[in-house]
């Protein structure tokens, strides 16, 4: 997970901030007076006395050092004009308002998409699954800021799921994902389990079943590019909206392209996971020749996802209604594999 700094007045109020965020970062937490101490980084929030200008000077050469694009998030009053203009000529990326909620805090740290993480601990107290939100987050903040993607996160990450899935299972991991209030973290925490267990069926060893995890948790990074409103709009998508929607695999390889040291094998799956054998898939509507294993598993789970997931407009198919499907798509997916993956036709989930 990243590191996050929070300064405050004092050590006490800066943890109260840190405990709104937990499970998404590592928290360091200082009082305004131990700046020696402390270490900036790529996401910082100062909730200090502005018109206190006596340590001002300080901070602003503090936050100086902060990493190429990290954040610095000030709380200052609501309506006091002054405090703005302090906060900025300080070094403030953003600015939220005090009192300081949880769902301000992800929006000023990674855009209007950070706010769909959930409440802390909202979904249960699961080392797989709060290790899953936590890669997501850094996931879609990387491509909403533009910095590079953390693959080191990623993996332990996935590292953390496959443990999950192989200690408590596939029906416990969907009986918690599916209460998260999210459409988009839902759909690609239900992918990233439905895969790790596709790879534990089939045999694969540790490290095959975490680039599983790894692929499941990346494969729709470009989702940081729709608007959100499309993402967890609570009714069907229609016309220019599902155009949009399906931008989301170019997104996602713009947004990793120039990631040092990805597998080649994961931005493939990025970007091809909607394509079918059959060449009706999008984006460059390949056919089988050009798909590879990676690709072809994914596919299918995030068909098999989509249709277990719970949306406000639909109830969630059964794992046997949701293998019909993959059946009855015929060519468009690899037949072989949809035969392995039959076993999955007999979990039962409410």
């Amino acid at each position: 997970m990243d590191r996050l700094c929070v300064i405050s007045d004092s050590v006490d109020r800066a943890e109260d901030i840190g405990r709104q965020l937990a499970g998404i970062f590592v928290t360091q937490s200082f009082a305004r007076h131990g700046l020696s101490r402390a270490t900036p980084t790529k996401y910082n929030i100062v909730d200090i006395d502005l018109e206190d200008s006596s340590h001002l000077a300080d901070l602003r050469l503090w936050l100086e050092l902060r990493p190429k694009y990290g954040k610095a998030i000030f709380a200052i009053e609501r309506g006091v004009r002054r405090q703005v203009a302090q906060a900025y000529a300080i070094g403030a990326t953003d600015l939220v308002d005090r009192p300081i909620e949880r769902k301000t805090l992800l929006t000023a740290l990674f855009g209007e998409i950070g706010a769909l993480v959930g409440e802390p601990f909202s979904i249960g107290n699961s080392d797989g699954v709060l290790a899953g939100i936590g890669a997501l987050q850094g996931i879609f903040a990387s491509a909403v800021s533009g910095t590079t993607l953390d693959l080191k996160m990623v993996h332990a990450a996935g590292e953390t799921v496959v443990s999950h899935i192989e200690t408590e299972g596939l029906l416990r991991w969907i009986d918690i994902v599916r209460q998260h209030h999210s459409l988009t973290y839902q759909h690609c925490l239900l992918v990233t389990g439905i895969a790790v267990t596709f790879g534990q069926q089939l045999g694969f060893s540790s490290a095959d079943k975490q680039k599983l995890a790894f692929a499941g948790l990346l494969h729709d990074i470009g989702k940081a590019g729709v608007p959100v409103a499309l993402l967890e709009k609570p009714s069907p998508l229609k016309g220019e909206e599902i155009t949009v929607m399906k931008q989301h695999p170019l997104l996602g390889f713009a947004a990793l392209r120039d990631v040092q040291g990805l597998d080649p094998d994961m931005l493939d799956m990025v970007v091809h996971h909607h394509e079918y054998l059959d060449g009706t898939g999008y984006p460059h509507g390949l056919e089988a020749s050009e798909l590879s294993d990676l690709v072809r598993m994914m596919t299918i789970a995030d068909v098999f996802g989509a249709l277990i997931e719970r949306r406000t407009y639909k109830s969630p198919s059964s794992c046997a209604a949701a293998y019909q499907v993959l059946e009855n798509m015929g060519p468009k997916l690899d037949t072989d594999l949809v035969r392995e993956f039959q076993p999955f036709a007999r979990v039962r989930i409410g």
